[in-house]
């Protein structure tokens, strides 16, 4: 197989994670990592730190294709800078999938969006670009996840449901069918959203219900 070379943005845990789903579809040759500028030199499962955000445009030499491994549970502001970064370079953020998710033929997938392991993605479902559909994670027929979200470990988001941009959703919480969620829209860990919420503001508990705004 003749492998596309990709560079990853961002050394940490999720990084790592994303490192395994890569190898694991064997679709794409890591050939470096960019991070921290202290950590230049430093090596994450074997693959080497190669640069800096301030080197994105002249690493890009060496591959046009790019993808954001850095996590989003506080705030995504660092995925969605990287993400305008890369596009006003004219690079590309390819879809990564791993083999051991399911994801429907008649479902939509968008540019930088990684669908890790086990993850399940249902009929006409459309996941916009730049977000993270994490493992054992379930995505019901006719959802729409908004751009720059991360749909955490274990949540489940039933049929029809619209979830807004860049927003968080909690490992193994449940969002009921045909909900709809602001933007902005942080949901805690095990938490059950049974009705619509307006966005910008963190939600937990059983049912969920507003802790705080953002």
């Amino acid at each position: 197989m003749n492998r596309k070379k990709i560079i990853l943005i961002g050394g940490g845990g999720h990084c790592r994670s994303v490192i395994d789903v890569i190898l694991t579809e064997n679709k794409f040759e890591i050939i470096g990592i960019i991070d921290k500028e202290e950590n230049i030199g430093k090596s994450v499962l074997g693959f080497p730190i190669i640069g800096s955000d301030n080197d994105i445009a002249n690493i890009s030499i060496n591959s046009p294709n790019f993808i954001i491994t850095i996590g989003q549970i506080k705030n995504n502001q660092n995925r969605v800078k990287l993400y305008n970064i890369l596009k006003s370079l004219n690079l590309n953020l390819p879809v990564i999938v791993s083999p051991k998710a399911y994801v429907s033929k008649y479902s939509e997938i968008n540019e930088g969006t990684v669908i890790m392991h086990n993850a399940f993605i249902n009929a006409r479902a459309v996941i916009n670009h730049n977000c993270i559909i994490n493992t054992n994670s379930i995505i019901e027929h006719d959802v729409i996840i908004g751009e720059h979200s991360h749909v955490s470990t274990g949540a489940i988001i039933n049929g029809e449901c619209i979830i807004g941009a860049n927003s968080f959703i909690g490992s193994n919480s449940v969002i009921i069918n045909g909900i709809k969620l602001g933007q902005n829209s942080i949901i805690g860990a095990g938490s059950v959203v049974i009705s619509d919420l307006p966005g910008n503001a963190v939600y937990a508990g059983i049912p969920a219900k507003k802790i705080t705004n953002i």
